[in-house]
């Protein structure tokens, strides 16, 4: 299963440096996860439970234009549906605003919501992303991400409707008219259930993003924060760590302009077939130190790739362990093998992705999703670079044909000034972030109001609390889900007082 679910699915915080050290634009757009597969011969690791979920798979009709009054297409909208433990009527909805990948995958990982719906005697949906999974519009993907024309329609906006409208279409049909609506969402799934409750209000009652960056457009936050959190989180563990994955990048440089040296690094990294390019050997290797810092959970996942817990730790042992005379690209291997074969069963390594280079969220990259990254000389591993819009620019028109907008987002849904803009209008709202997640940098992590809240931990990475519970979960988490249920306790609370005075009126 776990191999299934990863190459279908998503995309990358991954950045591709030229030899000069220069932004090559479309490639270093930041992205969630990426679609490397697993490594060649490899077989997930089944030492972590399975949660045992249960829903119904129903496809909903959605206009693929929402905001145009001529006839447009319509398409399947898939989406996951549980009413097991639903107080009929009167229980709350629970939404989990599907990411950009197949939903599935995503219901699986959210543990969170499925261990508390019992308690609430909630209804579980999981609908899914249009142009993601199997909610494709045209008839095929193929037909869907021909060009710029028919991949128009995938914009957060239109993700939004289309969630508002199939919500709004339950609530008739299943007679849950007076049923509070409850959002949930991690990562870019966080950023649209936080939208959907400021332009949605009348529909969702109040939102849990979780590691949801809202804040990392534009220039409100430093362009170098991402990458300067991922690189102390490796620092923390080992500054020798550290400086080794920073020198590394310049060894691999070198070692790739002599005669055989793309030979030499495709046996040193164990890749199936020879490396075109040094710069597919940073893309792999970055994707894994992203990804790690991501997922520097404290017990053992299988969430990306099977992992041990604390994995930054492991990989740095590894590194560092090495005895005198070991080469930095061999300690850099022996490190990276933890996330790509940690299991130990690969015999080598694919670097084969999408064919065509191109998967909806880079479109999305291109359009409106403009989150500006660089990387600093000072403080982080990675190799140095300054953000250049003009070359992100050309590429998007290279590839898509489309000028990128970087103010969209911003100008629909807020950013600016944002504490002054949410504590006068927006309302019951969770932002929660681990600080070891890279993505915690643009996101917020000051209360608001009473009803906006942060809840930050220390210790926490990519969306942990909406993972399920498990007997290793410290008590710092146990805490902060228990603190998560209170509040959403609370607004389904207010909601249903407020609604009986309404009623009763």
């Amino acid at each position: 299963m776990a191999t299934k679910i990863f190459t279908t699915t998503l995309i990358s915080l991954i950045i591709i440096i030229s030899s000069s050290h220069q932004l090559l634009a479309l490639n270093h757009t930041p992205k969630f996860f990426r679609k490397f597969p697993f490594p060649s011969s490899a077989k997930s690791s089944q030492s972590q439970p399975q949660l045992d979920i249960h829903y119904e798979t129903k496809f909903f009709q959605q206009r693929l234009n929402h905001f145009s009054f001529f006839k447009t297409p319509m398409f399947p909208q898939r989406y996951l549906i549980n009413t097991e433990n639903w107080v009929v009527g009167s229980g709350p909805i629970f939404l989990y605003c599907g990411n950009e990948g197949d939903i599935v995958w995503f219901a699986q990982n959210t543990g969170f919501i499925w261990e508390i719906a019992p308690k609430f005697g909630a209804m579980v949906v999981f609908p899914e992303h249009r142009y993601y999974g199997e909610s494709v519009p045209f008839g095929s993907k193929e037909e869907a991400y021909k060009n710029a024309s028919t991949l128009g329609y995938l914009n957060a906006q239109q993700a939004l409707f289309d969630f508002a409208v199939l919500v709004t279409d339950l609530k008739r049909n299943y007679s849950a008219n007076a049923c509070p609506v409850v959002l949930f969402g991690g990562s870019y799934g966080g950023m649209l259930a936080a939208w959907m409750r400021l332009k949605y209000p009348h529909i969702a009652i109040g939102a849990l993003a979780s590691s949801a960056p809202i804040l990392q457009f534009e220039d409100i936050v430093p362009p170098e924060t991402f990458y300067d959190i991922v690189s102390n989180g490796f620092k923390r563990e080992s500054s020798s760590c550290f400086n080794y994955i920073k020198q590394s990048w310049d060894v691999i440089e070198s070692k790739g302009q002599t005669s055989d040296g793309l030979e030499l690094l495709t046996k040193t990294f164990r890749f199936c077939q020879k490396l075109k390019s040094t710069e597919d050997l940073r893309d792999w290797l970055e994707s894994a130190y992203s990804y790690l810092a991501m997922v520097n959970y404290p017990y053992p996942s299988e969430f990306l790739m099977p992992l041990p817990g604390h994995p930054i730790k492991e990989v740095c042992r590894r590194i560092d362990k090495g005895p005198a005379g070991t080469s930095i690209l061999e300690r850099i291997y022996e490190g990276v093998n933890v996330y790509y074969n940690y299991t130990g069963e690969a015999k080598c390594f694919e670097l084969d992705d999408d064919p065509h280079g191109l998967s909806g969220w880079n479109f999305q990259a291109c359009t409106e999703m403009v989150m500006p990254m660089s990387s600093s000389r000072k403080s982080s591993m990675f190799p140095p670079y300054e953000y250049n819009y003009s070359s992100f620019q050309e590429d998007c028109l290279k590839n898509f044909g489309v000028k990128p907008r970087p103010k969209q987002i911003t100008t629909v849904f807020g950013g600016h000034n944002i504490h002054l803009a949410l504590r006068k209008f927006g309302s019951n709202i969770i932002f929660s972030n681990g600080l070891l997640d890279p993505w915690s940098g643009g996101s917020v992590l000051q209360n608001i109001s009473e009803s906006i809240v942060s809840l930050v931990t220390e210790e926490g990475a990519h969306h942990i609390d909406l993972r399920a519970s498990t007997e290793n979960d410290p008590d710092w988490l146990v805490e902060q889900r228990a603190t998560e249920v209170k509040l959403i306790q609370g607004w389904i609370s207010d909601y249903y007082q407020n609604y009986k005075v309404v009623f009763d009126m």
